[in-house]
């Protein structure tokens, strides 16, 4: 038996060794371009610990050899899921937004091109639990009068299954919602039957369409016009992050515009954008090519 299941009595399993956190860190790496820090060993321990519980297996040792087999296919999305999400939060970093509702916007309804098209796609790249692509459809519901007959449609993705799932379902804890003001809590939310949850309501939730993608791959399907990834590459290493931003710059449509988190690292990668501050870089209107 190739992945022994383990006994009813033996213990859980204690502490990666580091042979076993290196196997484990490549092994993430090479399937999502994350570089695990050698200081994260005890976090990433404890979330390995619940996969391997879940398969009901011995040890880590079992754990991996199953993952790298080929059955390790059916359990590489849990795995992933485990071992990659990462806490967010509504209107985190709220000066970007205020860009993204007024000069964004403005740019946008104003230029020719779209003027005609009235047309406008956006792009929450690792997006979670939902909370930056509903905080853009918030701001583009704040900006109904601008966007009058315009079609603007809200892309979310990210890696990880479980997370999405939780973004589809809208329900958010208080902590989720700490810079969200009370007028806008009362608008697009509805008080939850546990008296602390709040969920969104159904027309923002029609605002977004959320997706698994891995960031390592190129997008598939028509170019946007905004493209957020934020507070995710500083998990990526130099190479990975290349590879990021490469596939990002490409699913770009010319004007248009990638928004950064402050400690991404990546500023010397933008290539052909052009910096209109230190979190929008703007792809040229025509000509120019990957970086």
């Amino acid at each position: 038996m190739p992945f022994p299941a383990s006994p009813a009595l033996t213990m859980e399993p204690d502490k990666l060794s580091p042979r076993q956190f290196e196997l484990f860190r490549d092994f993430i790496y090479r399937k999502s371009g994350i570089r695990i820090e050698a200081t994260k060993i005890t976090l990433l321990t404890n979330r390995i610990r619940r996969r391997v519980k879940a398969r009901d297996l011995a040890d880590f040792e079992a754990y991996y050899r199953m993952l790298v087999s080929p059955a390790g296919e059916a359990e590489l999305e849990q795995f992933l899921d485990e071992v990659t999400t990462n806490e967010t939060s509504f209107f985190r970093t709220p000066h970007h937004f205020e860009w993204f509702k007024g000069p964004f916007l403005d740019e946008m309804v104003a230029r020719p091109g779209l003027a005609s098209t009235r047309k406008v796609r956006i792009w929450s790249a690792a997006c979670s639990t939902g909370e930056e692509p509903y905080t853009l459809a918030i701001c583009l519901a704040e900006a109904a009068i601008k966007l009058r007959d315009w079609k603007v449609s809200v892309l979310a993705t990210d890696i990880s299954e479980a997370v999405l799932r939780q973004a589809r379902a809208g329900i958010y804890r208080p902590r989720a919602l700490q810079e969200m003001s009370e007028q806008r809590l009362k608008r697009h939310f509805e008080p939850q039957a546990d008296g602390e949850s709040f969920g969104i309501r159904p027309a923002l939730k029609s605002m977004v369409e959320f997706r698994r993608h891995n960031l390592m791959e190129p997008h598939p399907g028509p170019p946007f016009d905004c493209v957020f990834i934020r507070n995710v590459l500083i998990y990526f290493d130099r190479d990975s992050k290349q590879v990021v931003i490469n596939n990002l710059i490409r699913a770009l449509a010319p004007g248009g515009y990638l928004v950064v988190g402050p400690s991404e690292g990546i500023y010397d990668m933008l290539g052909m954008l052009t910096k209109h501050s230190h979190f929008a870089y703007q792809k040229p209107l025509s000509g120019g090519g990957t970086s």
